[in-house]
């Protein structure tokens, strides 16, 4: 699915889905620079390159929202063509050094470990912008999201109608709530809010109507 560009920067989003999970993979291109960042390579990796290879541009990064397997299992293949780190938050380790563990937890084959990197500490250059990296752990303790004018690539925080699941190690619902409150809902309503799984939503719609996190502050 590709989105409308951005009208500030003339950036272009390109949903990918991908693997059994129906992970969404972005693959976020600014045209006029010919660079392109890829984030959650979690599956299908010659779907993601033939997406990088038909968008024109050149990949410059690749990030991940948080370290769960169905969101990074394809990124060794990725850097077999683009030698690049897979970038995430520090407390994401563990969770990426488990790769193989985890996969084998829920019957999926190994697959290789990825090449690693810390993400900056608050934003990612981009094409002669920026994304605000903003910490919303919950989900897991080192879930990020990626922001810029109208957009968030919030991963598996939120989602139309739902939010992300609290049972898995690092799971923490209390904190979720915080996060949303803190990082989600502070955001314009008219954000779009691109999320891991499913379809988009914005935040105007989520603090209306989500009905695990309220956006009244209850």
């Amino acid at each position: 699915m590709s989105h409308p560009d951005d009208p500030t920067h003339g950036w272009r989003l390109q949903t990918l889905e991908v693997g059994p999970l129906q992970m969404n993979a972005q693959l976020l291109c600014a045209p006029a620079s010919a660079e392109a960042i890829l984030v959650d390579p979690g599956d299908e990796p010659d779907l993601l390159l033939d997406a990088i290879a038909d968008s024109g541009c050149r990949l410059t990064a690749l990030v991940c929202t948080h370290g769960h397997f169905d969101h990074v299992s394809a990124a060794a293949a990725v850097q077999k063509v683009w030698d690049l780190p897979l970038l995430h938050h520090p407390d994401e380790g563990p969770l990426l050094t488990g790769l193989a563990a985890s996969r084998a937890a829920y019957g999926f084959p190994p697959v290789p470990a990825p090449r690693l990197a810390l993400l900056p500490a608050d934003a990612l250059p981009f094409a002669g912008g920026r994304l605000r990296i903003a910490h919303a752990p919950g989900h897991s303790r080192g879930h990020v999201l990626y922001v810029w004018e109208g957009h968030a690539l919030v991963g598996d925080v939120i989602f139309a109608g739902s939010v992300g699941r609290t049972d898995l190690p690092g799971g923490d619902f209390v904190v979720l709530e915080r996060s949303i409150r803190r990082e989600v809902y502070t955001l314009d309503d008219a954000t779009i809010l691109h999320p891991g799984h499913g379809p988009d939503t914005t935040v105007g719609r989520e603090r209306r109507s989500n009905p695990f996190v309220s956006g009244n502050g209850s």
